[in-house]
C-alpha cells in the first residue's frame, strides 16, 4: 500500500515538474497554459465558488446515479424474467448508450426546462447502460448446480428471483455502479454546460463555461481538477459500500 502511494505521488510530482518546465521553456501565456502554481492560486482565490460548485454537481451526480441504480435494476429484473422482452427492448438500451448526450440535451431542455431535474435526467441516461447490462448479466448467470437445487425443491419463479438470482447479481450490480459513478459526474457537468444546475449555487459545469468565456484558464483547470476529485470520491464511496456493506455478495461474485 505504501509503495503504491509512493508511486502515484512520484508520477504526480513528475507531471507537475514537466508542466512547470514546459510553460517556462516555451514561454506560454497564462491564458493558454498557466503554471501549476497559478492554478493552485486560482483554486485558493475561487475556493468558495469551487466548493459550492463541487457540492452542487455532486448532489446532481449522486441523485442521477441513485435513480439509475433503481430504474436500471428494475429494467434488468424485467429482462431476466422474459426472454421475449429482453430481445425486443435490449437493442434500445444499447441505442440509448450510443446516442451522444450533447445531441439529446437540447431536446431535454425543451421538454424539461433549465432545471435541476434536467441535469438529473441527463445523468440517468449516461449511467443507465452499465447498470442494466451488469445486473441483467448477473441475474442470468447463475450457478447451474444451485439452479438445479432450487428446481429440485420446487422453488417458484419469485423464490428463485429473491433467494438466488438477486443475491447472485449484487456483485455485477456493484461493478456497474462503479463504472457509472464516474460517468455520473461527466453527465452532470455536460448537462450544466447547457442548462446550468438549477440549484442555488452554480455547478462545476456552469463555472467552467463562465471561466472559459473570460479566458480564466487557471480557474478552469482548477475546476477540472475539482471535477476529477469528485469522480474519485464517488468511486471511492461506491467501492467502500461494496467492500464493507455488501462484502458477502461481492466476494461470492469474485470467487
Amino acid at each position: 500500500m505504501t509503495t503504491s502511494i509512493a508511486l502515484v505521488a512520484g508520477v504526480a510530482i513528475s507531471i507537475l515538474l514537466l508542466w512547470e518546465a514546459a510553460v517556462w521553456y516555451f514561454d506560454l501565456p497564462k491564458a493558454l497554459l498557466p503554471t501549476p502554481r497559478q492554478c493552485f492560486n486560482a483554486a485558493v482565490t475561487h475556493r468558495n465558488a469551487l466548493l459550492k460548485g463541487t457540492f452542487s454537481t455532486g448532489v446532481a451526480a449522486a441523485t442521477g446515479l441513485l435513480v439509475a441504480v433503481v430504474l436500471g435494476s428494475m429494467i434488468a429484473v424485467t429482462f431476466s424474467l422474459s426472454r421475449m422482452i429482453r430481445l425486443a427492448f435490449f437493442p434500445y438500451v444499447i441505442f440509448l448508450q450510443t446516442v451522444p448526450i450533447v445531441a439529446v440535451a437540447p431536446l431535454l431542455i425543451i421538454w424539461s426546462g433549465y432545471t435541476f431535474r434536467t441535469v438529473v435526467i441527463v445523468t440517468v441516461i449516461v449511467c443507465l447502460f452499465p447498470i442494466i447490462n451488469g445486473v441483467t448479466t448477473g441475474l442470468l448467470k447463475i450457478d447451474r448446480n444451485l439452479s438445479d437445487l432450487f428446481r429440485l425443491y420446487g422453488a417458484n419463479r419469485r423464490m428463485r428471483l429473491l433467494r438466488l438470482q438477486i443475491p447472485s447479481a449484487i456483485g455485477h450490480l456493484m461493478l456497474g455502479v462503479k463504472t457509472s459513478s464516474g460517468l455520473a459526474v461527466i453527465g452532470a457537468i455536460v448537462a450544466e454546460f447547457f442548462v446550468g444546475n438549477g440549484m442555488k449555487d452554480d455547478g462545476l459545469g456552469t463555472l467552467m463555461t463562465g471561466w472559459q468565456g473570460l479566458l480564466m484558464t487557471d480557474a478552469l483547470i482548477a475546476a477540472l481538477i475539482a471535477s476529477a476529485m469528485l469522480g474519485l470520491a464517488m468511486f471511492a464511496t461506491v467501492h467502500w459500500i461494496s467492500e464493507k456493506l455488501l462484502r458477502r455478495w461481492t466476494l461470492a461474485h469474485v470467487h
